[in-house]
């Protein structure tokens, strides 16, 4: 994620900010050129970022729930921004509490976006486009409350449901802690949905097919009988040297999101590491790949070799910190050759690579 400063005062100002903490300017992320800027009214619901002459509206979740930085280009003609258009249902915001969750909900969304954007990545809105993507955010049966019981967190052609349940930090780690899963976080799950909202509009039925079979498998596996047998029987005994998560097992959808959702981790991390500067040196030991400086913007490398030999000794590096202020490792994977294999095909689809020497 990138770091902005504030145009009014250039003090250092977050992706999720509604004002700076320093001068009190109103922020909002401009949809069009993706940066963070300070805004001052302009008269009849406009608003002018500061040191432009280009006029924005705020996104209705902006002026209306507050759940939203965005704007939107004057002469638009939307209400929402790209991030709040991709809304088919949101939750009952007459039932306390969901209204905080949603905003939770809202805040990993847009990060999601941000990713696809950067990434140049098909994105439209379902209600637009028959191939597009939309979100539900769903909650279980509340007395005031008519939603479907036993909301699930999935994806189906092109909508994806996620039980708002996920934003409650004591519900989503007992959970986690349910299904013996090492990492569970609201941004992961969107970024996982996404991943089969974008096997379709990328894999299915396209020249990555094939290769897409061999390395993730048969995808016309029967889907239901599949997780039903890893519910049953879990995940074989040698998963770790050939799948990213334990999840990724069950079957090459699930394989491929999980993968998809890994890479969105790297990339989105590594471009994090880019904007602050870091750079690794170890003072012990003499291992070279732990010597690297992430002086490139991760969205746009085209080598898949150079994400992998930066995001390894980043890996090492928060694991190590987390562990130092007593928290669990803040990446609780290993990358197996085969996992970065499946790694390195993800990357060739999302830059549109040809075929040459993918596996067939």
């Amino acid at each position: 994620m990138k770091l902005f400063t504030c145009t009014a005062c250039g003090n250092l100002i977050y992706f999720n900010n509604v004002c700076c903490t320093q001068c009190g300017a109103t922020l909002g992320f401009l949809q069009d050129t993706q940066r963070l800027s300070a805004i001052v009214p302009a008269g009849d619901g406009l608003w002018q970022p500061v040191g432009d002459t280009r006029l924005y509206r705020m996104c209705n979740n902006y002026t209306g729930a507050g759940v939203c930085n965005w704007m939107l280009e004057a002469e638009s003609e939307q209400h929402f921004c790209r991030a709040c258009d991709l809304n088919q249902t949101i939750p009952d915001l007459s039932v306390p509490g969901n209204t905080e969750l949603w905003r939770i909900m809202e805040t990993e969304k847009r990060r999601l976006v941000y990713s696809l954007l950067q990434l140049n990545l098909p994105l439209m809105s379902l209600k637009h486009h028959y191939r597009g993507m939309a979100f539900e955010f769903l909650a279980d049966p509340h007395p005031s409350f008519s939603e479907r019981s036993n909301v699930i967190t999935g994806h189906n052609r092109g909508l994806i449901t996620l039980n708002i349940a996920e934003a409650d930090p004591a519900k989503r780690e007992q959970m986690r802690e349910q299904m013996d899963e090492p990492y569970r976080t609201i941004l992961g799950h969107f970024r996982h949905e996404s991943g089969h909202y974008y096997w379709d509009r990328l894999v299915k039925d396209s020249q990555w097919l094939h290769p897409f079979r061999h390395l993730f498998g048969d995808d016309t596996l029967n889907y239901t009988q599949a997780l039903d047998r890893h519910y049953r029987f879990g995940a074989p005994a040698d998963w770790p040297s050939r799948f990213v998560s334990a999840y990724a097992s069950s079957h090459p959808w699930e394989d491929w999101a999980e993968t998809w959702a890994h890479y969105l981790h790297i990339v989105d991390t590594l471009e994090t590491a880019y904007e602050y500067g870091l750079q690794i040196h170890p003072r012990v030991g003499s291992q070279h790949s732990m010597k690297v400086s992430h002086d490139f913007n991760p969205y746009h490398e085209g080598a898949f070799d150079t994400l992998i030999e930066h995001w390894l000794p980043l890996t090492f590096v928060m694991n190590s910190l987390n562990r130092s202020i007593g928290h669990d490792h803040a990446y609780p994977f290993v990358l197996a050759p085969a996992t970065i294999e499946k790694l390195r095909f993800v990357h060739r689809v999302v830059h549109g690579c040809n075929l040459t020497a993918v596996p067939e």
